[in-house]
């Protein structure tokens, strides 16, 4: 575009000047009520928020596109352009109209981009999961070493861990950023790891990864001279927290969010979990989307948005420190013993805001008055479960209860400042209570009261002056005056009365005056409304303030008051559903007794089928040998539940939760595998078969001593014989190599030789029923192999046609017979299946026995109680 064409308004030459500071963002450029877009923007935002395009104006001939959302709905408009991968540039009006017109008429109102909106900085209530962290990431790499840094804006939290390229993956599946910072140099070996975490990629020059620079960066950031006193960081770990804080510069406009000082997460000190392995487990998503049916939607009893929060960050990255874990457990325990001082906290927590994003918005100068009641409700919550506690609990819960007290003097001024349910917005009026500022109450009086303090005044004059018929009125030429009959006026004008009463006009009728009271009065009730509202904003910046102040004491409340709701859910979790607190050890113990799954148990509870049958797991050798179950049996038994249940206790004991079985032991866990399921990536052009054996090749390469592997239908996608070679050798490979806990479900029967040549390979399997040539599922694990797959049975359940089912047993009963007659290259050419047709299938009648006779010959709406009683005699009899 041709800034310079004759034909551009002053309007249009500032607008394009914006626009090319931020290619790459739409332009919300304010307009008065609207964020008005123009020329291609309009173009893509109007198709992504299915608005009207219209047309504004001209430029170099041709006309230009627009469109507008209204400033008071913007957020929603926000937030379905950052859904759809669209950064937004806000260009607010820096300044009132009416001080650009003092400068010409065609003066433009100065305007600035006052902030970029992209995924990794919202900071909105409406624009961000209240359940959920928001994480920005950047990964940086010098000389083969790598970081990843990340932040969460709307709290503050702010980490970083060493991070070997190779581990990038893993780490973005666990952190689950909405957006990562890359450097130009990374950006095309890192693009695909980052969109397979469903994360948005923005790369950054090279400078903003420099680790010296960076380094007085975040020292200036967080007010120190020195980094060591937040901890010992490595270069790549230092240039992945100053990218962080260099973006955070530019989309904020120099106007930092409040940061807390960094963690450093020692590498080892979480669970390892791949991608793969989070999504088969479906730990915080669905395979089917979103939140309904995972591991998370399960278990979440907390009841406030950071306990919510902290669930998820503890589920996703479990701890592998014993002490931790341990900790963490005593906390809970405490409340399941104390199950009444449980539920007091859990009400008590009902009632405390998000203390962490009202901090942050305040912070930003984005908050409002609702955020200040957040911090006061928060805090005076806070003081009130501090009384509860006590000092006699574990030290995690004693801790938490340390930080929630000694906010009297803020939350007493917030109180007595605050109405009790304020506005939204600080231009509505109205947050401040009456009673805290004395100038605010005589303005909201002139506002509200104007006649009632001009007829008082009116009242006091007629009786200073005497003149009972004096009257102070009103027009649009005089404003306010007083007012006489023709009768009194001598006596006005004459002193001493004329000293007060300034003279203004005479008419047929009557005389008017003014006083220098009057006439300040007048100015006063004119602006009061204007006036009681600059003071409400004078008082809101002001409190503002003094929570920014403390934000330190109040984040920490805050972080606590999630700590306690944690605990106190986990506690209730663990009563109502009948879970135990496992024994997690140094050692390389897994003994589950009675385990459950708790997704499919919930969904077997309402859809009110039965219950749940719980099995045991015990994969314990007494040593460092290697300790594996290999589960067979059919489809639709239960084998993948089993795996996965085992899993989910895993994680659920190193996050510091209850678990549901009877009773649990536990070695620490260091990597958690899982390759469970069936799913293509055709968007790589990979095979279901290629999906399979890629994640098997992580396990095989990656999973050490003390990892847990659970592996499903390894081989499945390929021809037999490959795929029974590829399990057997990957049995053999988990034994041998990677010597660790494994569980491994399979159709191939052969493996079940593999229990009697290898130490600490047990065979299980899940335990079926046949009645009447019906399959009925136990759902049961016990020792032992089983001795066929029940497929055909499974394909008959399904609902395949009889004719299907029928043939299929032909087909399995000569295949078998020729197996055992060691025949099995040669069965395909005794079948007729290619060289002629199929013989008709027989259509059979299934069997009715004697007690279904009688049944069917039982009307029951006719029975007579003594009928009944007969009947069950006569139906014991046939049995």
């Amino acid at each position: 575009m041709n800034v310079a064409s004759a034909a551009v308004t002053p309007m249009m030459t500032q607008y394009l000047e914006i626009k090319a500071d931020h290619p790459g963002a739409l332009l919300f450029y304010r307009m008065g009520d609207f964020y008005e877009l123009f020329f291609d923007d309009a173009e893509a935002a109007a198709s992504a928020l299915d608005i009207a395009l219209t047309k504004r104006g001209k430029h170099q001939g041709d006309d230009i596109p627009m469109c507008g959302v209204p400033v008071h709905a913007a957020e929603g408009y926000l937030l379905t352009l950052i859904r759809k991968g669209f950064r937004v540039a806000v260009c607010e009006q820096m300044e009132d109209p009416a001080e650009a017109k003092k400068r010409g008429s065609k003066s433009v109102v100065k305007r600035a981009v006052v902030r970029l909106v992209t995924p990794g900085t919202l900071t909105e209530e409406n624009l961000l999961q209240a359940r959920q962290n928001n994480f920005l990431a950047a990964f940086a790499e010098i000389r083969g070493t790598g970081a990843v840094a990340w932040v969460d804006i709307s709290t503050g939290e702010l980490r970083v861990t060493p991070c070997p390229p190779v581990r990038l993956g893993p780490e973005l599946a666990r952190i689950s950023p909405r957006e990562v910072l890359l450097s130009e140099a990374a950006e095309r070996a890192m693009t695909d790891i980052v969109e397979e975490a469903g994360a948005s990629l923005t790369s950054l020059a090279r400078s903003s990864f420099d680790s010296t620079g960076g380094e007085a960066r975040l020292c200036r950031t967080f007010g120190v001279g020195s980094l060591d006193a937040f901890g010992s960081f490595a270069r790549p770990e230092i240039a992945a927290l100053a990218a962080l804080v260099d973006y955070l510069e530019i989309t904020q406009k120099g106007k930092l969010p409040l940061l807390r000082p960094p963690v450093r997460e020692e590498a080892g000190t979480v669970l390892q979990i791949d991608a793969a392995t989070r999504r088969n487990l479906e730990l915080t998503r669905a395979l089917a989307g979103g939140r309904e049916g995972s591991l998370i939607d399960a278990i979440d009893r907390t009841v406030t948005a950071g306990g919510g929060r902290l669930l998820e960050r503890r589920l996703v990255s479990p701890a592998r420190e014993l002490a931790v874990i341990q900790a963490r457990q005593a906390g809970v325990t405490a409340l399941v013993d104390d199950q009444v001082l449980g539920e007091w906290l859990r009400e008590g927590l009902r009632r405390v805001p998000d203390m962490d994003r009202a901090l942050s918005r305040l912070a930003l100068e984005r908050g409002g008055p609702r955020d200040l009641a957040a911090i006061r409700d928060g805090l005076i919550g806070a003081e009130a479960l501090s009384r509860l506690l006590g000092t006699d609990l574990p030290g995690i819960l004693t801790k938490a209860a340390k930080a929630l007290a000694g906010h009297d003097a803020l939350t007493d001024r917030l109180d007595i400042a605050l109405v009790a349910e304020p506005p939204h917005l600080v231009r509505d009026g109205g947050l401040v209570a009456p009673g805290f500022d004395e100038a605010l109450d005589e303005a909201r009086t002139l506002r509200d009261e104007g006649r009632g303090v001009i007829a008082r005044m009116q009242a006091e004059y007629a009786e200073a002056t005497g003149v009972a018929a004096l009257k102070i009125k009103h027009n649009n030429v005089l404003g306010y005056f007083i007012e006489t009959t023709a009768t009194h006026a001598q006596k006005m004008l004459s002193p001493p009365l004329s000293e007060t009463f300034i003279h203004r006009q005479t008419t047929a009728g009557a005389v008017r005056f003014t006083t220098l009271e009057l006439s300040e009065l007048e100015t006063k009730i004119l602006n009061a409304g204007g006036r009681a509202l600059e003071i409400e904003k004078r008082i809101f910046a002001e409190l503002a303030a003094e929570i920014v102040e403390r934000a330190a004491e109040i984040g920490s409340a805050a972080r606590a008051l999630s700590e306690i709701d944690l605990a106190a859910s986990l506690a209730d979790l663990a009563v109502s559903e009948e879970w135990c607190r496992p024994e997690v050890e140094a050692g390389r113990a897994f003994e589950i007794t009675g385990g459950r799954h708790p997704v499919v148990e919930k969904a077997l509870r309402a859809q009110g089928t039965g219950p749940f049958v719980a099995n045991d797991c015990h994969l314990s050798t007494g040593g460092d040998e290697p300790a594996l179950w290999l589960l067979t049996g059919p489809n639709m038994a239960g084998k993948s539940t089993f795996l996965r249940q085992n899993a989910v206790i895993a994680i659920l004991a190193q996050m510091g939760a209850f678990v549901p079985a009877e009773r649990a032991r536990i070695g620490i866990v260091s990597q958690l595998f899982s390759r469970v399921g069936a799913a293509d990536d055709l968007a790589r052009g990979r095979s279901t078969f290629m999906v399979e054996m890629v994640e098997t090749a992580a396990i095989l390469n990656q999973a050490d001593p003390n990892a847990l592997v659970i592996l499903d239908e390894i081989g499945r996608g390929t021809a037999t014989y490959d795929g029974l070679s590829i399990a057997w050798a990957t049995l053999e490979h988990l034994h041998g190599e990677n010597r660790c806990r494994a569980l491994f479900a399979t159709h191939y029967h052969e493996l079940t030789r593999l229990a009697e040549k290898l130490e600490g390979v047990e065979n299980a399997t899940m335990a079926v029923k046949e009645w009447d040539g019906e399959v009925i599922f136990l759902h049961e694990v016990r020792r032992g192999a089983a001795d066929r797959s029940y497929g055909v049975q499974v394909a008959k359940l399904a609902g395949l046609p009889p004719s299907v089912v029928a043939r299929a047993k032909v087909v399995l009963a000569a295949l078998e017979k020729g197996e055992a007659e060691g025949r099995k290259t040669a069965l395909v050419d005794d079948l007729p299946l290619f060289s002629a047709a199929a013989p008709a299938p027989v259509r059979t009648e299934p069997a009715r026995s004697a007690v279904a006779e009688r049944l069917s010959e039982i009307h029951p709406d006719e029975l007579t109680p003594l009928d009944a009683l007969r009947l069950v005699y006569d139906l014991k009899s046939l049995a």
